[in-house]
């Protein structure tokens, strides 16, 4: 059975305009114009359990909206939605126990108490039993590499410290399946680089349903088997991420480097220069003819080396969002 089932789920989001002034201000007491906003249109798909799926897109496309509605917190306008067989917003115990969100930008951690107390309160509300507690906190502070601030109050942490302790206390119950908003939000990269090696070894170990969203790029290419891609509220794509650079990417990158320096006007014959420098260059040619380009370029060129790329996931993405690729759920 699939962990997330989503089918046609919409949000939509009403406020009324006021414009500025006392006689304004009396006329909306009659007559107020209602305001609609679509954060999420008639979209669908469906997580298999096990899986870890990345969900991108810009500010205000939608995602955190989703992960609230497939998490119980809000309620659709419409549409439908099952996790682990059960619709989120009935928020059924037997369903809760088995999900955990986090979110970056929020905390479920006390402030002024050490974690550990907060896991203490956390254990109780799950019903987590006392050696299956104690095992768990230990064996998950080892892997985030935490159990030197367990002790200390939550606002004496770094932001790094912080968000390896809300993931503990996200899993602290051993959920099934976990939502995550932007794990990585604002953290150096080194923290961003090991919250995403606890993920993937997490995943790998447990098997659990992971639907994570991220600004970052670099957390759902060595994390995500699988894209979502959310834009003014509708699913635009949902594929691997070696399918998203296929299809949306004609082209390749050659990035040349010169025993002599190759003026502009040499290299243009062999692909669009996208960057010359003398001494080094790099091309962009059709994927199809890629082969053949680099073969002749090395026969007529005085090349000292020759790599051939993808052309960057960011800029696809970008180009995406800024409406310059047409990307169709696949």
């Amino acid at each position: 059975m699939p962990a997330i089932v989503v089918e046609r789920l919409s949000k939509t989001y009403y406020s009324y305009k006021r414009p500025p002034g006392v006689w304004n201000a009396i006329k909306s007491l009659f007559k107020r114009e209602r305001h609609e906003v679509q954060a999420v249109r008639d979209i669908s798909f469906t997580i298999e359990e096990g899986e870890l799926v990345g969900f991108l897109g810009p500010n205000g496309a939608g995602k955190t909206t989703t992960l609230k509605m497939l998490s119980g917190i809000i309620f659709p306008t419409s549409g439908e939605a099952k996790v682990l067989g059960y619709t989120p917003w009935e928020r059924r115990p037997e369903m809760q126990r088995q999900i955990a969100l986090v979110m970056g930008q929020k905390m479920q951690l006390w402030w002024d108490l050490p974690p550990y107390e907060s896991y203490i309160l956390l254990k109780a509300l799950y019903e987590v039993p006392d050696e299956e507690f104690e095992r768990r906190v230990n064996e998950l502070a080892e892997m985030l590499e935490i159990r030197h601030v367990l002790n200390t109050q939550v606002r004496r942490l770094s932001l790094g410290e912080r968000m390896k302790c809300e993931l503990l206390a996200a899993l602290l119950h051993r959920p099934r399946v976990l939502f995550l908003d932007e794990p990585t939000i604002g953290l150096d990269v080194v923290s961003q680089k090991r919250i995403r090696e606890f993920l993937k070894e997490y995943n790998r170990r447990e098997r659990t349903t992971i639907l994570l969203t991220s600004h970052y790029m670099q957390d759902v290419q060595e994390l995500a088997q699988r894209v979502l891609i959310i834009h003014h509220g509708q699913l635009i794509f949902d594929d691997t991420l070696r399918a998203l650079v296929e299809r949306y990417s004609p082209s390749k990158a050659l990035h040349l480097q010169f025993e002599r320096p190759v003026s502009v006007e040499e290299l243009s014959r062999f692909g669009r220069v996208v960057r010359a420098d003398g001494l080094e260059a790099v091309l962009e040619a059709p994927r199809e003819q890629v082969s053949r380009i680099a073969s002749e370029a090395l026969q007529a060129l005085p090349i000292h080396d020759i790599t051939i790329e993808e052309v960057d996931v960011d800029e696809i993405i970008r180009d995406i969002f800024a409406g310059k690729r047409e990307a169709i759920v696949g």
